[in-house]
């Protein structure tokens, strides 16, 4: 997801388009006959404890389904306490386990990602999101399931050189993409529009772009800036921008995507384009504290980002608040438009100064924000 770019610079993710075949329009889902056997509303889901996927459970919870979650044994617990919820654990790497979690399924939600934009060993990144992504398809696949959702980013998508807001309409070929997030969501994307393609898998992809909100345990990189900043500890800025949406939005996209969406496309579940000091701005008004004014250079900023990394290698082993790839992605203004989602799938994003208060007022009851 595209904030993961942001967060590096603030403090101190196949120019082949895979062409489709199919009908024009897909049958929608809540039209489908059902499947024989198995659980007929029953939705499998990766990623549960996560941000992004925590929503999307909660909102498939809400709208009636039984809701299956594949989980490691050591994800944190703090999002899955829900009602109804039935956990499974496993890796989503192990075919096999992913198969035998998602039996029975009506429909598969591929939440889960490795999401950092640093590691001691960068290749473990591309190897858990292309692989995980490649179990659970081929599980899926092999299933029958009705309908698979897959969660991509708008980090595989191409910015438009003049800052006007980026659409479905390209993807990023891998050695355009910046750092190894990037890379790996690029290429589990076009391995999904393949299996679309070659093997008839009934996938649907959805390209969140920067979610907010509450429940970000982790938090998120973008997160840590609203709890950077509520604390006031963001005395200036860089000149940036993001595409900021509150995190239930993206998940009722997820719900859109699945009943109405078409196979083999791509939508941006998108909220409001911001740049980085218009967000700060908002932050502060909601806090009660001056904005920052200071816009720093962004050349000023890189010896910060390497010494963050250097310490983050030899010292703490942790992911640094500030990288290098983060801000070589933050030169650009990653605005993007959900034009085609809310024409196709009905759907709709709240202003971003409610996504930011919701996400504050989480952050204050967690103790995150003092």
């Amino acid at each position: 997801m595209a904030h993961a770019s942001i967060a590096a610079a603030f403090g101190a993710r196949v120019q082949r388009r895979v062409q489709i075949s199919l009908p024009p329009e897909s049958t929608p889902f809540a039209e489908l006959p059902r499947l024989d056997g198995g659980n007929m509303d029953l939705a499998f889901v990766t990623g549960a404890s996560g941000f992004v996927g925590s929503a999307v459970a909660r909102a498939l919870l809400a709208a009636g389904y039984d809701v299956r979650a594949l989980v490691r044994p050591s994800s944190p617990r703090a999002n899955l306490d829900l009602p109804g919820l039935k956990i499974v654990e496993g890796d989503m790497r192990d075919e096999r386990t992913v198969s035998n979690a998602m039996a029975g399924a009506r429909c598969v939600f591929h939440v889960a990602a490795d999401y950092r934009l640093w590691a001691l060993d960068p290749g473990e990144i591309v190897r858990n999101n292309l692989e995980g992504t490649r179990a659970v398809l081929r599980a899926a696949r092999a299933a029958a399931v009705e309908r698979v959702v897959y969660t991509s980013s708008v980090a595989t998508l191409r910015l438009n050189a003049d800052g006007t807001p980026a659409d479905e309409t390209t993807m990023l070929t891998e050695d355009e993409a910046i750092g190894a997030y990037k890379r790996s969501k690029v290429a589990a994307e076009s391995l999904a529009l393949e299996m679309a393609r070659d093997d008839a898998l009934p996938v649907v992809i959805v390209n969140p772009s920067t979610p907010i909100g509450p429940r970000d345990v982790r938090p998120t990189p973008t997160g840590r800036i609203i709890v950077e900043a509520a604390s006031g500890r963001i005395p200036a800025f860089v000149d940036t921008g993001l595409n900021l949406v509150h995190v239930d939005d993206v998940a009722y996209g997820h719900l859109l995507a699945l009943q109405r969406g078409r196979i083999g496309e791509r939508y941006i579940l998108g909220g409001e384009n911001v740049t980085l000091a218009r967000m700060l701005e908002g932050i502060a008004q909601l806090v009660g504290r001056k904005p920052p004014t200071v816009r720093l250079p962004r050349r000023i900023v890189y010896p910060i980002a390497w010494a963050s990394e250097l310490m983050a290698r030899f010292v703490t082993g942790r992911e640094p608040f500030a990288t290098l790839d983060g801000l070589r992605m933050a030169k650009y203004r990653m605005f993007f438009s959900s034009a085609k989602a809310q024409s196709e799938l009905g759907y709709t994003a709240r202003p971003v100064i409610e996504a930011l208060r919701d996400a504050i007022a989480w952050f204050r009851q967690a103790g995150m924000i003092r």
